[in-house]
Formats: C-alpha cells, structure tokens, sequence
C-alpha cells in the first residue's frame, strides 16, 4: 500500500510539472500554442493540409470542399496565411467548390528562401506555377489586398486560366499609402496597436505576454514583409492600365470602414473594369473577408454561381 501511494505521489507530481511547463510555455509562446488548437480544428473540419513544390520552392496549402468540385483558389495578403480565408472558405465548400489556399511564398508554412524578392510580380508567378503543380487548368481566383493585387497580375499573365476574378479589399492601384507601411512589422506594443486599429474598425485590446510573442516573431521574419512591401511602393507592376482589359466578370469587395486601403480606391477599381459589380460591407474595415463572412459569403457564392 505504501508503494502504492509513492507512486501515486509520483505520478501527481509528474501531472503537476507538465501542467506548469505547459503554462509556462503559454505565457512564453502564446502563438504557437494558438496555432496549434487552429490546425487541430482545421483537421477535425475536414480542411486538409497539404505542400506541393512549385519551381522548386515548398509551398503548403489548404484546401476543403469536394475534390471533384469546380476549383476556387484564394490568395492571403501582406503578413497573412492561407488561415485568413477559415471564414469565408466554408461559404464555397458548403456550395459544391473546392477551396485551394496557398501560403504565399514566405508566408504561413510555405518556404522561406532568402534568395527570393517577394515582390508582387514574382509572387504572381509562384501562384501560376502553383495552378499548373496541381493541374489546375481553370479556376475561379480570388485575391485579399496584396494577394488581389497578385492575382489582377496573374489574369493579366494568363486569362484563359481565371474564369472568374475576386478582389476583397485589394491593393494594386498607384496610390501612395497614407499610413506608415512599417506598421506591418511593428517592434513596439504601441506600433501593434496601431496597426490593429488600421485594419479593423473593432481592435480588441492585445495582451501583453501575446503582443510580446508577435513581436518576437515578427522581429524573425519582418525582412520578408519588408520587402514585399518595398517592391510595392517602387509604383511599378500596378493594376490601373489592366482593369480595363479585363474580360472575364470581377467581383470586387470592400469593407465600408477600410482605412488601409479606403473604399473609393474599391470604386475607382468598379470604374475601370467593365465587367465588374462592387459589394461594399457596411460597418466592416479591411478584414471584411474574416470579420464579416457571413455578408461576404453568399455574395462570392451568388457570384461564382453565375
């Protein structure tokens, strides 16, 4: 009995001594713990995660939906992943599609060459080179800010390939940002704070022990965004010259409260595509697609449907 009762002591300790490390490793590494319960749930939802190589790059995908089903490929924006789209993808899956969401190069759980420039232009080409990996020969292509910027590039490069195109909240216009674009690498709790307020009209308060975690983390990879950011404001590759001549239909989607990227430059983009019908979010800022998915939802699958 007395053996019994050592061991016993034993094993609660033991207990113990995983539960405070675990808490440990919480307050230390909030994010990963975060991530880790994400990609449980996106197992236990049927989201399957996949990596494919593309010009010999690793680049990891989600996709959920029927595989037989017509395919719509999403593309996340600056600083994102493919688990920005978790809202809305269901939306597509829920109608019939299969949904591809592909880490951009540098981003989520694709590869992090140093040798690769990030800019628009040649992330356009890992989307094209991604389609043709997985055999995609045409699909519906929606892009989120920098990733709609991308994607107007790839249905200029190959228009035969995009049957239908969707811009949520998308950069590509030649506009000078009036907001400080080292915002999205922030060193400071502050610069985090101020970069939520930017990108949703609803900022919650950060903890201190999470924020810290961020910006450890972006202090390991902001050289990524930093230079995906600079080949943006060089001007060059922007999308005003091929709206125009865009002719398959463009759904073009906006967040009222979009302070990044504000909704006028949503209605400049309407003007200069022919084909193009606008859905703005009221109350909703750039994160339109996340935040307010059960709006933007039925209006992309209306869409596609067409």
């Amino acid at each position: 009995m007395r053996r019994t009762r050592i061991v016993l002591r034993i094993v609660l300790w033991g207990l113990a001594a995983l539960v405070v490390a675990a808490g440990i490793g919480f307050l230390l590494r909030p994010v990963s713990y975060f991530d880790g319960a994400m990609y449980l749930r996106e197992a236990l939802t049927g989201v399957r995660s996949r990596t494919v190589q593309v010009h010999g790059f690793r680049v990891h995908y989600l996709e959920v939906g029927p595989p037989g089903g017509r395919p719509v490929v999403l593309i996340h924006g600056l600083g994102g992943r493919a688990e920005d789209w978790r809202n809305l993808a269901p939306y597509l899956a829920r109608a019939g599609y299969c949904v591809y969401m592909p880490d951009l190069l540098g981003y989520g759980r694709s590869g992090l060459p140093a040798n690769f420039s990030y800019s628009v232009s040649d992330e356009a080409e890992i989307v094209i080179g991604f389609l043709d990996a997985l055999g995609l020969k045409q699909v519906d292509l929606g892009g989120w800010s920098m990733g709609g910027w991308i994607v107007q590039l790839v249905a200029a490069e190959v228009p035969g390939r995009v049957s239908r195109l969707m811009l949520f909240d998308s950069a590509g216009l030649h506009v000078v940002p009036d907001w400080d674009t080292r915002l999205f690498t922030p060193k400071t709790a502050i610069q985090l704070d101020e970069l939520e307020s930017l990108l949703t009209p609803h900022p919650h308060p950060i903890p201190g022990f999470v924020a810290a975690d961020i910006l450890r983390i972006s202090g390991r990879t902001g050289w990524v965004v930093d230079r995906a950011m600079a080949s943006m404001l060089t001007g060059e590759n922007v999308t005003d010259g091929l709206l125009p001549k865009f002719k398959m239909p463009l759904l073009i989607v906006w967040g009222e409260r979009d302070t990044l990227l504000p909704v006028a430059q949503g209605q400049t983009m309407h003007r200069l595509a022919p084909r193009s019908e606008l859905e703005v979010a009221a109350g909703c800022g750039h994160l339109a697609p996340l935040e307010c998915a059960p709006r933007v939802g039925p209006w992309v699958v209306t869409f596609v449907e067409q």
